[in-house]
């Protein structure tokens, strides 16, 4: 341990000795360290971030949505070509609707199901007064502000009788009362939907943007009878949201909600669903998944900066060689031994990776905070990418270094005692 530590001195003087070409040296490993850790923590930022948007919807909540894509093999055909397609997988898109019909058997004989919800999502134009805009009509259900925890700020949201007679009533986002009216108070007033009058009954919390940066303000919600008898003259609807106790019963209600929806289908064993089942749980694996896959693949690339670092430890060590060949025949003149020239070289490399290692975490943490204050993005540095960072630089402070260590190593005394 004492030696070890008397080399590490030595290592940190003799690299004292040339600063700035220490530094250059370095700015490989910096770079490449910075930015594999920046890349991380950006890609861990996003994840946390998109995550959290599923999660606040609820993870004990199933999207059904019309249509579904199955992945099929594709057979033989006749002739070469078919035979060289054996066994290369395609996606199979299988068209479907969804009906309120659906919504009403689910809510009927689903056993599993807490709440459940028919959603419509149009983009309509909205005016009132002289004013109009293209917004996100969301019609739905009375229970639809149970099912997305959204909160009412004013007046009521529609009933269950609204639903019933495709009442003409709407419910506003706070992007919507500000755009249109300002500080007057929008309850009472009268609005057009595509030409149609709605009396606004009641207004929701502000919810800001979601991860994608939409707003999630910027819309009105209506009972969805209306938007199909009244405005779109559409018998289907988009999705259905269905909620379950807790996320623990996800897997067994998909599985209740597949067999209840291809019964009302009449769809036969053997043929594939018209429709396609989402879960919480199945986007937080598809997100993981996905932001892992960019992670590692930026990662890979911001890499490369390290093996040019490394390679430039090896070119400088090579050189500190040369340099100091005198001084390594003296140092065995006076007993030092082969392995001991090895280790000296070496640990310089090590050192000198590490150190590099070092202020690249710094650069990353610098870099980081500067995404995190001038840009839209989230960036979370993690231990995890750090030990990553430095292990690889301290791998190749060993591996780039071993080469110009056992040159040293190699000298020979007298030649080296002669060496200008």
């Amino acid at each position: 341990m004492r030696r070890l530590a008397e080399n590490i001195k030595i290592a940190f003087q003799s690299l004292a000795v040339n600063k700035l070409r220490s530094f250059l040296t370095m700015l490989g490993i910096i770079i490449g360290v910075g930015a594999v850790v920046a890349v991380m923590a950006v890609g861990t930022g996003a994840e946390q971030s998109i995550l959290e948007d599923i999660q606040s919807v609820g993870t004990n909540i199933i999207s059904i949505t019309p249509g579904s894509k199955e992945v099929q093999q594709m057979r033989p055909g006749g002739g070469g070509f078919g035979k060289a397609m054996v066994g290369i997988e395609e996606d199979q898109v299988v068209e479907g609707d969804l009906y309120l019909d659906d919504y009403e058997a689910l809510k009927r004989e689903s056993t599993l199901i807490t709440e459940t919800s028919p959603i419509i999502l149009k983009m309509s134009t909205v005016s009132y007064l002289g004013g109009s805009s293209q917004i996100l009509v969301t019609a739905s259900t009375e229970n639809y502000t149970d099912l997305k925890n959204y909160e009412i700020s004013k007046g009521i949201f529609f009933s269950s009788s609204d639903v019933a007679n495709s009442s003409n009533v709407v419910v506003l986002g706070q992007t919507i009362i500000e755009d249109f009216f300002g500080r007057i108070n929008p309850i009472g007033e009268i609005i057009k939907i595509d030409g149609k009058n709605f009396t606004v009954i009641g207004t929701l919390e502000s919810m800001g943007s979601n991860i994608m940066g939409i707003d999630q303000d910027n819309t009105v919600y209506i009972p969805i009878t209306t938007a199909q008898n009244k405005l779109y003259g559409i018998d289907t609807v988009d999705n259905i949201m269905a909620e379950v106790e807790n996320e623990d019963l996800i897997d067994k209600a998909s599985n209740e909600i597949k067999n209840i929806l291809r019964k009302q289908h009449n769809i036969l064993t053997g043929e594939s669903n018209d429709f396609e089942i989402l879960s919480s749980t199945i986007l937080i694996d598809m997100v993981s998944s996905v932001t892992d896959i960019l992670s590692i693949t930026l990662s890979s690339i911001a890499a490369i900066s390290l093996l040019v670092g490394g390679i430039g430890i090896m070119n400088i060590m090579f050189v500190s060689v040369t340099e100091r060949t005198r001084e390594i025949g003296i140092r065995k003149a006076i007993g030092a031994k082969n392995k001991d020239i090895l280790i000296q070289f070496l640990t310089e490399s090590v050192v000198l990776s590490i150190a590099g290692g070092f202020l690249g975490i710094v650069f990353a943490v610098l870099l980081t905070e500067a995404l995190n204050n001038f840009t839209t993005l989230t960036s979370v540095i993690t231990a995890f990418p750090i030990v990553l960072a430095l292990s690889f630089s301290t791998i190749i402070g060993l591996v780039f270094g071993i080469f110009p260590a056992m040159r040293a190593a190699r000298l020979n005394p007298i030649e080296s005692l002669r060496h200008e």
